[in-house]
């Protein structure tokens, strides 16, 4: 592929993904206040989840398209490196929210596992801090893109797992498609991580597991956010 039309092809998909989750999260807003008290710690958390997607992913994407109008990603690498921190940071937040949403769902104690499963996420946090990141850079060093991403697939595949066994355990479709959409956005994550670097092409990858994240604040606004007080 032309790396010109590629380029255009990542800004258009960008902006209409920045769009659509930040009218996701403006929707949320306007509805939490019409939500039935017994879900509102729920709604609360999902508002706050993607508010941390879209102002992380803002950081990331929306630097990206900047650089790519004011000289390319090699001029702004910087520009890119600090982008890709901030999505790192909130997608970590991110999936932490989704794990005590499930645990408040359908209920469970805050056990040795989940304080387990929130401590490598703050793992992740601590790896993160160490310079051998190389942020400033526009191609994260292989070995430590690797071990920052293991804490995070960790948690996140760990919450899609417990989201879909009590979703078929107590029938409740809504969290077995939450799971589907996380188990699906690793699966096209995973293989950018480990072969981006080799076959930079594979980082269109990163189209469909954006996807994923699309379809989960849409499947939460829609299971949640349209049951108002009657």
């Amino acid at each position: 592929m032309d790396s010109d039309i590629q380029t255009v092809m990542e800004i258009i998909f960008n902006l209409f993904y920045l769009t659509f989750i930040w009218i996701v999260v403006v929707l949320m807003t306007i509805k939490i206040g019409k939500i039935v008290p017994e879900e509102r710690s729920i709604v609360q958390r999902f508002l706050l989840a993607f508010f941390l997607l879209a102002l992380g992913d803002t950081g990331h994407v929306g630097f990206r398209i900047l650089a790519y109008i004011s000289g390319g990603l090699e001029t702004n690498s910087t520009l890119v490196g600090l982008g890709a921190l901030s999505t790192s940071i909130t997608i970590t937040f991110f999936y932490m929210i989704l794990l005590d949403i499930w645990r408040i769902q359908f209920p469970k104690d805050k056990d040795l596992f989940y304080y387990g499963l929130m401590l490598i996420g703050f793992t992740r946090f601590i790896i993160m801090i160490f310079p051998q990141n190389e942020w400033g850079n526009l191609i994260a060093p292989y070995d430590w893109a690797l071990i920052r991403n293991v804490p995070l697939t960790i948690i996140g595949l760990a919450t899609a797992f417990l989201m879909l066994r009590d979703g078929f355990k107590y029938h409740d479709p809504r969290y077995k498609n939450f799971g589907y959409c996380i188990v699906i956005s690793f699966a096209f994550y995973i293989p950018v991580i480990l072969s981006v670097q080799t076959f930079p092409l594979i980082g269109m990858l990163m189209i469909p597991k954006t996807m994923a994240y699309m379809v989960l604040a849409f499947l939460a606004y829609k299971f949640y956010y349209q049951t108002e007080i009657r």
